[in-house]
């Protein structure tokens, strides 16, 4: 199993709250170069704050070797031939590098925060991710660019704008996913998913893989190289003292999420409908501080990995190793001995190969 991580180093799921630090761009090619010397499995860059192609050429530019990948960018706000003009230069630059991750977001903030108009978003993704490879189909093979769709439809490549064929043609692509819906989708048309922090190994199995396999029996694909690349809710510090405030944390997230309907099917698969529920409540009431309290223990761990420096990187594999090719989680590095901690922590997890969750993946296991 691969490690990768956020930035800045020792991100957590912020959930309900900001987070305790702001990304750093002036910082990004140093903590690239420290997560390639350690040899991390992936630097990963979410959209909320910054541009993560902007992020992802810092970070291609002052590595040769770190994986790299949006997880995710927002594709609908973006056309299709901004994004694939996006990837196609991040992958020059990477030397072969990059995934290309991709998020629906929800209705509100589609309509919203950036003034479009919605629609169902599976078929919207499906059509985006055709669009977006028969760009580069055209770009690497002078293919004809004929893309036509109910959202989109692309015929026009004059040699001025087409920026040619690269050494490193195929570019992956991943979803992020919860509904089975989606993981359908990606079954069809991607080459992973990225569950939500919500999306617990049970619900991955019982829930996104097999509708992933459906998907791609539907579409004639194989799953042989197929990624379930996790970016888990954890609660971790140095000390138990330290660990506390994550866990204190850990149930505002995890409450923050229950109150959010678009996850309340991950919720429901637990049995926890009532907890969403009483959240939606509270959530409505803009009650945000009595929201934590719902989470017990027993709904805490289903969700959340929780140990000091010392374990966590072996729960972390013991949870998500059967299930995911790559887990995300790291620590601030501020001084050598935090260094030395993180290089052992990605030892630990990426101690074996993902042969667990490939069988998985593909259904055959026993």
């Amino acid at each position: 199993m691969r490690l990768e991580t956020l930035l800045p180093l020792g991100k957590v799921d912020p959930g309900l709250r900001r987070p305790d630090r702001p990304l750093d761009i002036t910082a990004v090619a140093q903590n690239a170069s420290l997560l390639e010397s350690i040899g991390y499995g992936g630097l990963v860059v979410e959209e909320t704050k910054d541009d993560p192609f902007v992020i992802m050429a810092l970070a291609a530019q002052a590595t040769k070797r770190l994986p790299l990948a949006t997880g995710v960018a927002i594709a609908f706000p973006r056309s299709p031939t901004v994004t694939a003009m996006s990837a196609w230069t991040i992958q020059k630059l990477s030397k072969g590098r990059f995934t290309l991750g991709l998020g629906t977001q929800v209705r509100g903030h589609i309509q919203r925060r950036y003034g479009m108009q919605w629609s169902p978003p599976g078929p919207w993704i499906r059509e985006y991710v055709q669009a977006v490879r028969a760009l580069w189909d055209c770009w690497q093979n002078g293919t004809r660019l004929d893309v036509r769709g109910q959202h989109y439809n692309l015929n026009l490549m004059v040699p001025l704008f087409n920026p040619g064929q690269i050494d490193w043609p195929e570019i992956p692509i991943h979803l992020a996913a919860v509904k089975p819906i989606m993981s359908r989708t990606a079954g069809e048309v991607a080459d992973g998913i990225r569950p939500h922090p919500v999306c617990t190994p049970s619900y991955i199995e019982s829930v996104m893989l097999p509708a992933v396999r459906a998907g791609a029996q539907r579409a004639g694909r194989t799953l042989d190289e197929f990624q379930v690349c996790m970016k888990p809710l954890v609660a971790s510090a140095r000390t138990e003292e330290g660990l506390q405030a994550k866990i204190r944390d850990a149930r505002a997230r995890i409450a923050f999420y229950a109150s959010t309907p678009a996850y309340r099917e991950a919720f429901a698969h637990l049995g926890l409908e009532a907890l969403a529920d009483a959240a939606m409540a509270l959530s409505q009431d803009q009650n945000w501080e009595a929201l934590p309290a719902l989470i017990d223990d027993n709904v805490l761990h289903q969700f959340a990995v929780i140990g000091t420096y010392d374990d966590i990187g072996a729960k972390l594999f013991e949870r998500w190793s059967p299930v995911a090719t790559s887990v995300e989680f790291s620590i601030a590095v501020e001084c050598d001995e935090d260094r030395q901690t993180l290089a052992d922590i990605a030892a630990r997890i990426q101690s074996s190969d993902d042969n667990r969750a490939r069988r998985l993946i593909l259904g055959t296991v026993d």
